[in-house]
């Protein structure tokens, strides 16, 4: 019997300690594991339980809470209140500190994890901690009612656009015409509100890319993980405790211009890089991807718009640029319910005006095509 692959062990070590009730040990792993793979090497068990212990290192109250695989988000409001997201909207949960001052200390705690600085003079910390998870914390007087921690978890697999159609998150048709749309080469955005899958939806995509392609990634914090052979990944640098040695999204996107990027991908745009990055999708780079907060792909243009004003280019500029560079919008939601939906694929078309119109296309969830932008769509993903 061949052994599982090591993010499928991590995960069924999880649901296992879940459903047995058992705490996070070295000695409880180890027999889990020698369960789930009884012919695995020695040396390799012992890695696999390292790794598992190194993940809940230094977590507390919240190391419980990291067994459930389908996490996503915690958040921390207070000593007393402790929300999760697991994929269906927001759930308290029974996890606390005994005080303020604990809480506060075990933030500064995961600060030092990634070797930042929390405390009165630097009151708030935005970073990757040695586990994955991402980490963002504010302390008083800042946060008003105490100690406030946000931790975002990254999936123990790789999402594929094929489990997001057995979730119910996207049709089987809508999945076809994404990966057609990443083959292809168009140039696209992937948007949505705070949480609605764009990282993990633009990760999925990307796997599709063909394997001859050199992608370059940019990030502010690392978050996407590309299943693809030949993936090059850039994080920004935020300036030490002396003010010094910060590297700019901006100055990444302009060295991965001069790395022979295939397909440039920017995880997040938020800020002035939108200037070169838009350049350079209107300059020869083609195929490129970027996700933009946006709770829907109407305002789309106006977000690009206003990152474009702080970048210093007039409105003219932007739509042209937008409509010359972006072929497609992606956009993402949430159900009432809370559940992740991919809703709309849409073109990026110019009125007489000058300004750039989202046209709708393709309706992800059921298939749809019959939408004004169809036929647009499909001249982008021919011509490319």
């Amino acid at each position: 019997m061949t052994p599982p692959l090591q993010s499928d062990l991590h995960l069924l070590v999880r649901q296992k300690c879940v459903e047995q009730g058992l705490e996070i040990s070295a000695e409880n792993l180890a027999q889990l594991l020698r369960e789930i793979s009884p012919v695995m090497p020695l040396g390799q068990r012992l890695n696999v339980v390292n790794e598992i212990l190194l993940a809940f290192e230094g977590m507390g109250p919240l190391a419980p809470l990291l067994l459930r695989p389908d996490l996503t988000d915690i958040v921390v409001n207070s000593c007393k209140d402790v929300w999760i997201d697991c994929g269906t909207g927001m759930q308290r949960v029974d996890a606390s500190w005994v005080d303020e001052a604990a809480l506060r200390n075990f933030a500064i705690r995961l600060a030092g994890l990634a070797h930042r600085r929390l405390d009165d003079a630097v009151p708030w910390v935005d970073a990757r901690l040695p586990n994955g998870l991402r980490l963002h914390a504010v302390i008083p007087p800042l946060s008003t009612h105490g100690t406030t921690i946000s931790l975002r978890i990254p999936a123990l697999e790789t999402m594929t656009l094929d489990h997001l159609v057995r979730l119910g998150s996207l049709s089987h048709n809508g999945a076809l015409l994404l990966k057609q749309i990443v083959q292809s080469g168009a140039s696209f955005v992937v948007c949505g509100g705070t949480g609605s899958g764009k990282t993990t939806v633009l990760n999925a995509m990307l796997a599709h890319v063909p394997h001859d392609k050199r992608i370059v990634v940019i990030e502010d914090s690392t978050e996407l993980a590309i299943k693809h052979p030949h993936v090059v990944s850039l994080a920004a640098r935020p300036a030490n405790i002396e003010g010094v040695g910060e590297v700019t999204m901006r100055t990444l996107v302009r060295q991965a211009l001069r790395m022979r990027p295939d397909r440039l991908i920017v995880g997040e745009v938020r800020g002035v890089e939108v200037a070169d990055l838009l350049t350079a999708f209107n300059t020869g780079h083609e195929g490129g991807a970027v996700t933009i907060h946006s709770n829907s792909a109407q305002t789309v243009t106006a977000r690009f718009e206003a990152l474009g004003f702080m970048a210093g280019l007039t409105r003219e500029a932007i739509n042209a640029q937008l409509v010359g560079g972006l072929q497609v919008v992606i956009e993402l939601g949430r159900l009432s319910s809370g559940q992740r939906q991919l809703r709309s694929v849409n073109v990026l078309e110019q009125d007489s005006s000058g300004h750039a119109l989202v046209i709708p296309a393709f309706d992800l969830a059921t298939g749809s095509r019959s939408l004004p932008g169809y036929d647009t769509l499909q001249s982008h993903m021919e011509m490319h």
